[in-house]
């Protein structure tokens, strides 16, 4: 009797501790897969992170900040169309919004919403007018101070049509935007920047720690 419940164990355990470790390697792999998932839904949906590469948007994003954008402000494209669904608002003057550059959809663009659809705007001796009212942008520098050039200190009037928006950098004399390239598609729009998460000051080769955690305005 004893000899052939040595023999029962000796059978169902291997079989116990095989089925044991196929339990906890689906479970490790669900997991995997669920955060996988999950990683994926918020990049598409709610929030992507961004590295600038420019000083284009200079003092308020310099070159080697990281930011996170918010994707679900704004809406979703959906599928096969330009057709946005689930947007809370659209980009308003002032937000700073990361787009497909209308020049080239593969390369995404950060700048400033200056005007909306429906908004005529104008540069005048660097000054910004909006419907003929000057409007003052605090973040906006001029580092090129001694010279006005038509194109980019001299611009306009134009109409921002429905459906588009006019953008400029925060570097005004530094920056390639709407006064040279036109307007930006609603569609393209990918959504607003919220916060910098990280900083690195390539010539320093150290971390910017004052930056991380500014919210973006």
């Amino acid at each position: 009797m004893s000899s052939d419940k040595t023999r029962t164990e000796r059978i169902n355990t291997p079989v116990e501790v095989l089925g044991s470790t196929k339990s906890k390697i689906r479970e490790y792999a669900e997991a995997i897969i669920l955060a996988l998932i999950l990683a994926l839904f918020i990049r598409t949906f709610v929030i992507q992170a961004f590295k600038i590469p420019s000083p284009s948007m200079v003092p308020t994003l310099l070159v080697g900040d990281h930011i996170l954008v918010n994707k679900f402000l704004f809406g979703f494209k959906t599928p096969f169309s330009d057709h946005k669904i689930m947007a809370l608002r659209g980009p308003k003057r002032g937000d700073v919004i990361v787009f497909k550059y209308p020049r080239d959809k593969k390369l995404d663009f950060i700048k400033r919403c200056v005007g909306v659809g429906g908004e005529t705007v104008e540069v005048r001796d660097k000054q910004v007018f909006i419907n003929g009212e000057p409007i003052t942008f605090p973040q906006a520098i001029f580092l090129d101070e001694g010279s006005l050039l038509t194109g980019r200190d001299t611009f306009g009037p134009v109409t921002v049509p429905e459906g588009k928006v006019f953008v400029m950098g925060d570097n005004r004399d530094n920056s390639n935007d709407s006064r040279f390239w036109g307007f930006v598609d609603l569609a393209d729009v990918k959504g607003k920047a919220i916060v910098i998460y990280w900083s690195w000051d390539k010539s320093r080769t150290w971390p910017r720690f004052a930056r991380i955690g500014d919210i973006l305005d």
